[in-house]
């Protein structure tokens, strides 16, 4: 049915209301006396729904009689149903009837344009009615905004982020990073900076921009009635590739595998090779972002079984990148370059690698310990124990034919290997006591050995004494 069709049907149908209530007046003159007049039990109640939701208004009347009820939504003054006839065309309102007093008109999946005041009327003269108010609560929801060209920046420049939402009630905008990172506010003359977990506001602007800004923003819109909504908001920073080589020389030995990085910090994003020098690599300085315009670069590195090379993302901007070199030999020493190439500029960094010589292990011979010279006390002691008599020689035994009375035999008894001796007829006067090595760091041990030593000394003074004479 067309809009002015519509209205016809509506002026008609409310003329006929009309009538309808005159007549029924007339005879409720005439029922004046025998019956009352209908009244409402109940007030119509007020309704606060989330948009998509089911409400229903009930309507209690007593002594209706012959009169009529009717619902009726005040705002637009729209006739939509009388008794249980709909009137209205949509087909999201209905009415029913308990067959007794109570009216009810349902409203299935509220809308905006449903909110408004509704009325419960009786065509009595003068009308009764009541009325009862339905709120719409509606989510919040972001206006989608086309802002893509306006979220990168150079270096120093400025990114505004805008985010609007509706929603009933109206939606409040909350701005965050991603990464929960602080939100750092400068002003674009001044010096002063604000750092903020969060900003409130539909407009984010984010002046004298840095590289530490760049990632993903979220605004967030809330106004109690859930579900609360996000947008992303990706803001880029530009700038010329900057090197930094931590480790600028390497040593490795021949026929291992070795790791050379460089960092590199980009956007927009860039090229990123490797170099094997030409010839003679000056050696960087230990600045961490060294240019070199006299780099003698050589041939291009490519993956294969000899080289891999990894690029390790950090952040938004900063970059990890290896190069493994596998099963070095010696041509594969000297300078390596890695380089990062992006559409506002170069940068380049150099690392020395070198060959690292193993050194071949020595053999050592352990020198005589104080333990040595008591496993030699004890076995004498032991052989004295079993009847040996010691003479002018001590417990050295029986002197055989032709034995030398050097300190050799003195020496080997003692089991100090370590000492050096004269020929055999070299003055006892003259020789000296074994060299013995003290093990240890405890000073005490050390003063327990010094006196130790010193009775080792006295006692081989004597055996040499009683050699000799």
């Amino acid at each position: 049915m067309g809009t002015t069709a519509f209205k016809h049907f509506f002026i008609i149908f409310s003329a006929a209301f009309v009538v309808l209530s005159a007549t029924s007046s007339h005879v409720s003159g005439q029922q004046a006396s025998s019956e009352p007049d209908p009244e409402f039990l109940a007030a119509l109640e007020n309704h606060t729904v989330t948009q998509g939701r089911d409400v229903s208004f009930t309507c209690v009347v007593n002594h209706l009689g012959t009169y009529k009820v009717a619902w009726i939504k005040s705002d637009s003054k729209a006739i939509l149903a009388i008794h249980t006839h709909l009137v209205a065309h949509n087909n999201r309102l209905s009415v029913t009837h308990n067959g007794h007093n109570t009216w009810k008109l349902h409203v299935s999946n509220v809308q905006k344009n449903d909110s408004g005041t509704y009325m419960c009327q009786i065509n009595t003269d003068p009308m009764r009615s009541q009325m009862g108010n339905l709120e719409v609560l509606i989510p919040p929801d972001i206006i989608n905004e086309d802002l893509t060209d306006a979220l990168a920046a150079p270096e120093g420049g400025s990114v505004k982020l805008r985010c609007r939402a509706t929603g009933i009630p109206e939606p409040t905008v909350v701005w965050r990073r991603e990464d929960s990172a602080s939100i750092v506010l400068r002003q674009e003359t001044a010096r002063e900076k604000q750092v903020v977990r969060s900003y409130d506001g539909e407009t984010l602007l984010l002046s004298n921009i840095q590289r530490t800004d760049m990632g993903p923003y979220l605004c967030i819109a809330s106004n109690g009635v859930p579900p609360t909504v996000s947008k992303r908001f990706n803001v880029q920073v530009h700038f010329h590739p900057v090197m930094k080589v931590s480790n600028q020389l390497v040593a490795a030995p021949v026929g291992s595998d070795v790791v050379i990085q460089c960092f590199v910090e980009t956007s927009p994003k860039a090229m990123h090779s490797w170099f094997k020098d030409s010839g003679a690599l000056p050696l960087p300085t230990s600045t961490a972002n060294q240019q070199h315009s006299t780099l003698l670069i050589g041939e291009k590195l490519m993956p294969g079984s000899k080289y891999d090379m990894q690029e390790v993302l950090l952040n938004a901007y900063s970059l990890m990148l290896n190069l493994t070199i596998r099963d070095l030999e010696r041509r594969d020493f000297g300078g390596y370059v890695c380089s990062s190439v992006n559409a506002l500029g170069k940068a380049e960094g150099v690392i020395r690698l070198q060959e690292l010589s193993i050194p071949t292990k020595a053999t050592v011979v352990p020198s005589p310990t104080y333990n040595d010279y008591n496993k030699v006390r004890k076995k004498q002691h032991s052989s004295h124990s079993k009847g040996g008599k010691p003479g002018r020689r001590g417990n050295l035994g029986p002197k055989q034919e032709g034995e030398s009375e050097s300190a050799d035999r003195v020496a080997d008894d003692l089991g100090t290997t370590a000492l050096v001796t004269g020929p055999p007829t070299t003055p006892a006067s003259s020789r000296q006591p074994p060299p013995f090595t003290l093990h240890g760091d405890n000073k005490a041990m050390a003063a327990h050995s010094t006196n130790c030593t010193a009775m080792l000394q006295l006692t081989i003074t004597l055996l040499l004494a009683s050699c000799i004479f």
